[in-house]
């Protein structure tokens, strides 16, 4: 096999993406929610399945609470690669998000700012 710089640096890249989500990821407070949209918007990309799948990879859901993050139409989206995950839609509630078929309850009072 030969190695090739390229490769490597693609890789850090795909790294680096992971963690500044995982960063923006951490910001989002208790009772608050984000989107995969808005997470790929404020790093300047419209790399929004990027998002989802870096935050597949989270090994720390306890510190980095990938479960506030939402779909941009309000829907729960997946978890822990779990497509409408029910222990999402329970993290989300014991925080106080209010859901109903599977939807955020008053998406702009709830979503995150960064």
């Amino acid at each position: 096999m030969i190695y090739d710089p390229a490769e490597d640096s693609l890789l850090l890249k795909k790294t680096n993406f992971d963690e500044k989500v995982f960063q923006l990821t951490e910001q989002i407070p208790k009772g608050r929610v984000s989107t995969y949209k808005r997470i790929a918007e404020k790093l300047g990309t419209r790399a929004y399945r990027a998002v989802g799948n870096a935050l597949r990879k989270n090994k720390n859901p306890i510190i980095i609470p990938c479960h506030r993050v939402i779909n941009n139409n309000g829907a729960i989206g997946g978890y822990s690669g779990i497509r409408e995950s029910s222990k999402k839609i329970g993290l989300l509630r014991k925080e106080g998000i209010t859901i109903k078929n599977r939807k955020i309850i008053g998406l702009k009072n709830r979503l995150y700012k960064f």
